[in-house]
């Protein structure tokens, strides 16, 4: 059996792929559209208070656009994304370079703590594994 490394990487690829097919949209991280995507974040975001101060870690950032919508919708906030393809993870730190209460960086899991964390569909690219690499490899 592979391990998770090599899982890790095959999903990696796929995501560059997608990006390098379609660019920094939302068909670009395997989203079926703009429509959709938002209603996920105003999900992963319910929690979050208007008018609070907070940080945010966004695992599986993708090309950033939970940035975009908490951009809109808060007014003071510390995001850190980190996905495992380097390629999506060029693309987000080129979007967003001159913001400054963003970090993008290339990593299986956050690097420091938050007041908040969110990741959505980080397991959902099972890319042929089996039942049991798959297990071994969510737990």
């Amino acid at each position: 059996m592979n391990n998770a490394n090599d899982i890790l990487q095959e999903v990696a690829d796929y995501y560059s792929a997608k990006l390098t097919e379609h660019g920094d949209l939302p068909r670009g991280v395997d989203w079926n559209g703009e429509g959709s995507q938002v209603l996920r974040f105003e999900q992963l975001t319910k929690i979050v208070q208007q008018n609070e101060v907070f940080s945010i870690n966004d695992l599986g950032c993708g090309y950033g656009a939970l940035l975009d919508y908490l951009g809109s919708n808060y007014k003071k906030f510390n995001y850190n994304g980190c996905d495992i393809s380097g390629d999506i993870i060029r693309a987000a730190q080129t979007r967003y370079k001159n913001i400054t209460n963003a970090h993008f960086y290339v990593a299986a899991e956050p690097i420091d703590t938050s007041d908040y964390g969110v990741s959505s569909g980080i397991f959902s690219v099972r890319l042929g594994r089996s039942d049991a690499e798959w297990k071994t490899y969510i737990d």
